[in-house]
């Protein structure tokens, strides 16, 4: 496997160091465990990650719906939800965001093995698919 960077984006710290252990046991590398929109979108900038996992209640002015809108839009970084909210209101504001998964806590480790492989299959084939258009169209 190559090494694939996830930023955690979750605001209860013991449950965020908990889904850091899960991913590195999984080979992932973690580099860093963010609670708020605003660090999210610094950390993004930063480290360039190839797959964000983000909670919907976030500390700060953001939630994690807007926050995700605006990392799809300025860093085209895949998004998977990870939260305990599952409600109808919540679920219609998350797909707006075109997210790559949405999965409901408490979660089983192979189910978010399983949805990071196919959120970061479909973002890398979905880019190749971009890039020959616009290669064609040249």
């Amino acid at each position: 496997m190559e090494d694939v960077k996830i930023l955690v984006v979750e605001d209860e710290g013991i449950i965020g160091l908990n889904i850091k252990k899960k991913l590195k046991s999984f080979g992932y590398t973690v580099p860093a465990i963010v609670a708020t929109g605003e660090e999210a979108i610094k950390m993004a900038e930063i480290t360039f990650p190839d797959l964000i996992l983000m909670d919907v209640r976030l500390k700060g002015d953001m939630d994690g719906v807007e926050t995700a809108e605006k990392i799809r839009k300025n860093f085209d970084i895949p998004v998977i939800y990870l939260t305990a909210y599952s409600d109808d209101e919540v679920l219609e504001k998350a797909k707006k965001t075109e997210p790559y998964g949405y999965i409901v806590k408490p979660f089983k480790a192979d189910d978010l093995r399983s949805n990071i492989e196919i959120a970061l299959y479909r973002h890398k084939t979905e880019k190749s698919a971009q890039e020959k258009v616009c290669s064609n169209s040249i």
